[in-house]
């Protein structure tokens, strides 16, 4: 079984040496070929000399200008040679053979479009991602006082998932799917530069009468640090993107 996995970074000096560090120890025990492929969008930082320095077994792909997150998985994917490629963010690491657990299950089950693990925090507490497709009464009215019942709902944090099943989202922090799936999908929409280019491709692939599934026997721990609520262009990329995407996908209230 050849996999391979995709890093897009832009400044993550600070988390890419334990993102890189935890996956190789990880893949380096299991039963099968793993590649990993990092693209740099131009990063100021010390990102490329880190990753140069302590993995030489990793590709780089360099630009100097930052394209965004689709954009650059798109370019990695049109590289890569493997039955399954795995989508990673520069924040996320792992501590079990998370990649390695979910490979086997897509390519036992054809229906399954895109796989997705439990998301941790840092601490080990379950990371509640959205696994409803977003609209502006979740996305927005839900961090209003009163109603936060709403972006629990839309979590589906009340919900117990002991057992692999369908949901709506697939979040692009952290996924698995078959890399020839992933090319006749085209990768991600470069229409979005960042944020709900995620919530694209898995409406995408339910759309094409694939399943996403949340798959919560492997985990991978998130140091989630969002900028769309942080600063003005990280608001404006992000209201952007849900603007894109809501038209397009005649997204309800």
């Amino acid at each position: 079984m050849r996999i391979t996995g995709g890093i897009v970074t832009y400044n993550n000096a600070k988390t890419i040496d334990r993102c890189i560090s935890s996956i190789l120890e990880y893949t380096s025990k299991g039963n099968y070929d793993f590649k990993l492929y990092v693209y740099d969008n131009g990063s100021s930082d010390d990102t490329v000399s880190i990753i140069d320095s302590k993995y030489p077994e990793v590709t780089i792909i360099r630009d100097t200008d930052n394209k965004g997150f689709g954009a650059g998985h798109n370019a990695i994917l049109k590289i890569v040679n493997s039955d399954i490629h795995f989508v990673i963010n520069p924040d996320i690491f792992i501590d079990m053979d998370t990649i390695g657990e979910m490979a086997p299950y897509i390519l036992e089950n054809d229906k399954v479009g895109m796989l997705t693990p439990k998301i941790l925090n840092n601490d080990g507490t379950e990371q509640y991602l959205p696994k409803y497709c977003p609209t502006i009464r979740y996305v927005f009215i839900s961090k209003l006082p009163g109603f936060k019942y709403l972006r629990r709902r839309y979590t589906r944090a009340d919900e117990t998932f002991d057992k692999p099943e369908p949901i709506e989202f697939c979040t692009g922090c952290f996924f698995g799917i078959r890399t020839s799936y992933f090319k006749e999908m085209k990768g991600f929409n470069n229409c979005f530069f960042m944020y709900c280019e995620d919530t694209d491709l898995s409406q995408r692939v339910r759309a094409d009468g694939k399943d996403i599934i949340f798959y919560p026997y492997a985990t991978a721990h998130h140091n989630w640090q969002r900028d769309n609520t942080g600063n003005l262009k990280g608001i404006y990329r992000f209201l952007k993107s849900l603007v894109v995407y809501s038209k397009k996908w005649k997204v309800p209230f």
